[in-house]
């Protein structure tokens, strides 16, 4: 029962609060609708955690989409075999991993160490910071546990088991074997995406497209009444 909700159940849920909980929260506090910068109360640490958990991150994705949303088969129609697409991921993932790990460890030491954000974070701040640390040290450690191209295949499980959940047709068999760190790991990223609609993460939509086509804004320097040429 409880895989059955897990992975049967629990995605759709997640999906429905995701998107449900945007939509209120556009229509009902878009002046909230922002990252609440805390750049001017600090920006050493800031800077450096930033930048590595950001790009950190974005590699991390990108090889999640190349692992989960991608099938085996098309990998295989291309030559590219189980060893070298295990060698690539270890190569890659690991890396990434560590670098947002770095970057995370420094924004929550700077959260929690730096009085005047200390008393600006909320309790959604720390819980966000919290379930990222789980997920990112259960990814990292299912990554490490599974260096030998000869263990757990996630693409024959994990992967074809998210995309018939994309599908609407979610299949929670082909996550009865799947290690318990995975599984944390999946749970965690649920969560995540649980609570992303009502903290600062909805920043993530909050693209600033518009300022590509925008028009140069000239500043002048004010000059006194009495400045002779």
């Amino acid at each position: 029962m409880l895989d059955q909700f897990l992975w049967g159940f629990f995605p759709y849920i997640v999906l429905t609060i995701f998107i449900g909980g945007h939509i209120y929260r556009y229509n009902h506090d878009q002046f909230g609708w922002t990252t609440k910068s805390s750049e001017f109360l600090e920006k050493k640490s800031l800077r450096f955690g930033s930048v590595l958990f950001h790009w950190g991150i974005l590699f991390v994705f990108v090889g999640h989409v190349m692992g989960i949303l991608i099938p085996k088969s098309f990998y295989d129609a291309i030559g590219i075999s189980e060893e070298i697409y295990h060698t690539m991921a270890i190569g890659f993932g690991i890396p990434a991993g560590v670098a947002a790990i770095i970057g995370l460890a420094i924004l929550v030491q700077r959260r929690l160490t730096v009085k005047r954000i200390r008393l600006t974070s909320s309790k959604a701040d720390f819980l966000v910071l919290f379930l990222l640390a789980i997920v990112m040290l259960t990814g990292l450690a299912s990554t490490l546990l599974n260096v030998d191209s000869k263990g757990f295949d996630y693409r024959t499980t994990i992967s074809p088991w998210f995309r018939s959940v994309l599908m609407f047709q979610a299949d929670p068999s082909y996550m009865v074997d799947v290690p318990i760190w995975f599984k944390i790991h999946i749970v965690a990223a649920l969560s995540i995406f649980i609570v992303w609609p009502f903290t600062r993460l909805v920043h993530v939509f909050s693209m600033p497209f518009r300022y590509l086509g925008r028009s140069y804004v000239v500043y002048r320097k004010r000059m006194p009444k009495n400045h002779q040429l």
